[in-house]
């Protein structure tokens, strides 16, 4: 992870920092005008402003005889983009790879992450929408050959899943993903 991302995000980990960024994001403040606000000592305000200075969060100018400091509001900006990059990279790792080994659409990704614990079904979806997405993961999963399955196999694979196999069939077969016929599938 990066240094500075961290270091930031350290800075900003304190509650009267936090009080500190939330005024200066309004206009600058001198020492003085902060510690009255915040009801903390002159000193401690000025070493929680040297954490976010170091931070890049905040900046001193020289206004004789004070110091006022004002936010870095770039600063934050770019804290936010970095924070929705490092999101969007969890978001892209996390997604399942379909069949072909391509990555699945993100409503399908979003579905099997939350219906898939441990490779296994946590339950099944009572959305028709949902349901369909695992659906398909589990008969790519269980009936990637396009040959006959006896039922006794069928149940045997779909257990692997889910314990209620009898529901999980029946929903295959309603939704035209297997046919059967006389107590065989086949994918449909």
């Amino acid at each position: 992870m990066d240094e500075d991302l961290l270091l930031t995000l350290k800075a900003l980990s304190d509650a009267s920092r936090l009080r500190i960024v939330g005024l200066l994001a309004a206009r600058p403040y001198t020492v003085e005008e902060l510690a009255a606000a915040v009801e903390l000592t002159p000193g401690t305000v000025v070493h929680h402003l040297k954490r976010l200075e170091v931070a890049g969060l905040v900046e001193g100018q020289s206004r004789h005889p004070y110091v006022e400091y004002s936010l870095r509001i770039t600063r934050l900006q770019a804290l936010g983009r970095q924070l929705g990059e490092l999101d969007r990279a969890q978001e892209e790792a996390a997604v399942l790879p379909g069949p072909d080994g391509e990555p699945l659409p993100a409503f399908d990704a979003k579905v099997l992450r939350a219906f898939v614990v441990d490779g296994r079904l946590a339950s099944i979806p009572a959305q028709e929408k949902k349901r369909l997405v695992v659906l398909r993961y589990l008969r790519e999963r269980c009936f990637a050959e396009d040959r006959p399955y006896p039922e006794k196999e069928v149940n045997a694979r779909l257990a692997l899943f889910h314990p209620d196999v009898a529901s999980l069939r029946r929903h295959l077969v309603e939704h035209g993903l297997m046919t059967r016929d006389a107590g065989i599938y086949r994918r449909g």
